[in-house]
């Protein structure tokens, strides 16, 4: 195969046009118009670790001695960054995660020569990122920036790298993170903020999902996320990946992927709604409880490439893709899977069926992606393995679709599966509330005015959303919307505004009329009050009582999805709205919620 052979692919267009920012409707992601935006993506990785410079037939895969602390994409040693950008266009993508590092955002030295690219001489690291954004996005490409590691080497073992405060502290991570919005913000082609890379467990620790504590990696991305939105960069889209690895990989001991499991009963509520996207990585060489670690801990543990067909599509389900599958719950957002990936040169028959496999589900359902990694390096004309292009170190290249590669035929299926394109219909946001360890208030206009009611956890669902359901116990709530934002708000803790005996014998907290309870608190386990949100339009009067002390109380077919698992909880209906909270005792951790005051949205001409 001649060294040469890039040349002999056509040139590919650009990306089609399009507008930024990025949202989501359901599943799917859209741009400025409302029109489906799949990412077609690869990982130009490089600037969050090091690498070995020209001449030395590197593997990227792997940890080498007398690195260069390069910290910039791959490949701009051997060809101009715009070579590299053709390489994309020529395989079909219009979009690129980005990874870099916190050590690389603060490195004040400048890069060692890259003869490929003089104009980049004497840059730092950050200005070189800066440089190949720039490019990208001049070009059509769409950009996530990915937080991949803290320091700047290889990951994904034991190397200090293994949480977003393994080796920093969370408070460092967070102002990272406002910094790279920031710098990014008047670009609109820089559609998202792909928060930690394979979060999972170190020596000592796992990450977990829900906790509370400093390894809680739900709160952790939660509160990075809406500090972004509010504080640096309203437009980016937050990508979400689930916890990649946890316990010790050793027989006998209990070892796992979590990957995105959490969700199904605790997911996440941005302060703008449309923003969330949850990711996920999945290679053969691991599994469902394999780490892909080659030591001994894991020889009785399936690896993906060991499961059959159909049960490699059912454990892909499980673990990830039911948040896009599974429309109209809480934890619904579109899915992309940020990493996936198989050798150029591997012959062993169970690897290439799980690429075939996992390729052939990607396009069935119709799943956004990132292939890792899109740039490697390659000497003799044998690439690294792993990427879809390579340049040996006189700036002959490879690729994918060279006609050599048994990946390439893959390759075309993927990017050109049928999609959807066009307009996607307006969805609407289910979301839930978490007060087990905190306020949690997803409402700007909210968290802008004094404390609603001081001393107590609070929970206020986002602007534009009102409550729908409340937990019996366990501190959880539903969101919906459909309502305009509010025009102001009421604080009730009492039955002042109660108008009829909807709950006989329980004590009442009601909303006056033309306004919706869109939170709610509690003071230890009990309840406390009901934020009540004025209506910009009359609501209706008609209403019923949903009672949920004894069980369950909610709509069939499950709308919003079980938003308090293991808890009793009450639900109001499409097209309904909560007016009131009917809750026992009057003191202490009796206070439980009881029933719901549902009443009907749109005005009718019953008055009670």
């Amino acid at each position: 195969m001649p060294l040469a052979a890039l040349s002999s692919n056509p040139a590919a267009a650009d990306p089609p046009p399009w507008s930024g920012p990025l949202s989501t409707q359901g599943r799917y992601l859209v741009d400025a118009h409302g029109d489906r935006f799949k990412l077609k993506a690869a990982n130009w990785h490089g600037a969050s670790g090091t690498w070995t410079g020209s001449g030395d037939a590197a593997d990227p895969a792997n940890h080498h001695a007398g690195e260069i602390a390069y910290q910039t994409p791959l490949g701009l040693d051997r060809v101009p960054v715009d070579t590299v950008i053709d390489g994309l266009a020529r395989l079909g993508l219009n979009s690129v995660r980005l990874p870099f590092s916190n050590a690389m955002i603060h490195d004040p030295n400048p890069v060692p020569d890259l003869p490929a690219n003089p104009a980049l001489r004497g840059m730092t690291p950050l200005r070189v990122y800066d440089h190949v954004v720039k490019r990208l996005t001049a070009r059509g490409f769409a950009v996530i920036l990915n937080n991949h590691t803290t320091t700047s080497r290889w990951c994904c073992g034991l190397d200090g790298n293994e949480r977003w405060n393994t080796a920093q502290s969370e408070q460092r991570w967070q102002d990272d993170w406002l910094f790279m919005a920031r710098r990014y913000a008047a670009n609109k082609r820089v559609v998202g903020a792909d928060l930690y890379n394979e979060v999972r467990r170190n020596t000592f620790d796992d990450p977990n999902w829900g906790w509370g504590n400093g390894m809680d990696w739900q709160r952790a991305s939660q509160q990075v996320a809406d500090r972004i939105l509010t504080e640096a960069n309203r437009d980016l889209l937050i990508f979400v990946e689930g916890i990649n690895w946890t316990g010790l990989p050793v027989d006998g001991l209990p070892h796992g992927r979590p990957t995105l499991e959490p969700a199904r009963t605790l997911s996440h509520t941005l302060v703008d709604s449309g923003k969330l996207v949850y990711s996920a990585h999945f290679y053969g060489y691991t599994g469902p409880n394999h780490s892909g670690a080659t030591g001994i801990g894991e020889t009785h543990d399936p690896r993906y490439r060991d499961l059959s067909p159909q049960q490699l599509r059912d454990t892909l389900y499980r673990q990830a893709f039911f948040v896009s599958a599974e429309t109209g719950k809480h934890y619904t957002a579109p899915l992309w899977i940020s990493e996936f990936g198989e050798g150029r040169n591997t012959t062993d028959p169970a690897s290439r069926a799980w690429f075939e496999n996992f390729v052939d589900y990607l396009a069935e359902t119709d799943t956004d992606f990132a292939y890792w990694p899109a740039v490697g390096f390659q000497t003799d004309g044998k690439g690294d393995g792993w990427s879809l292009l390579a340049w040996d170190a006189a700036g002959h290249g490879i690729d994918v679709l060279d006609g050599t590669d048994w990946r390439g035929p893959a390759w075309r299926r993927l990017v050109g599966a049928p999609s959807h394109t066009g307009p996607v219909p307006a969805a609407e946001h289910w979301s839930m509330l978490n007060l087990d360890h905190a306020d949690f208030q997803a409402s700007r206009a909210v968290r802008a005015q004094p404390d609603w009611n001081p001393g107590a956890r609070k929970g206020v669902c986002p602007d534009g959303q009102r409550l729908a359901g409340l937990a019996h116990t366990g501190n959880r709530g539903l969101c919906t919307g459909t309502l305009p934002a509010p025009t102001a708000y009421i604080t009730v803790r009492d039955e002042s505004h109660v108008d009829t005996d909807w709950a006989s014998g329980y004590t009442k907290v009601q909303c006056p009329p033309d306004h919706a309870v869109v939170g709610y608190g509690v003071t230890g386990a009990a309840f406390s009050a009901v934020l009540c949100g004025r209506s910009a339009t009359p609501l209706g009067r008609t209403g019923r009582t949903v009672w949920f002390d004894r069980g369950d109380n909610r709509p069939a077919g499950d709308p919003g999805g079980d938003f308090a698992s293991g808890n009793y909880k009450g639900q109001c209906a499409p097209g309904e709205y909560v007016a009131g909270v009917a809750y026992t005792g009057r003191f202490g951790s009796s206070r439980t919620p009881d029933a719901l005051l549902c009443r009907l949205v749109v005005v009718s001409g019953d008055s009670g």
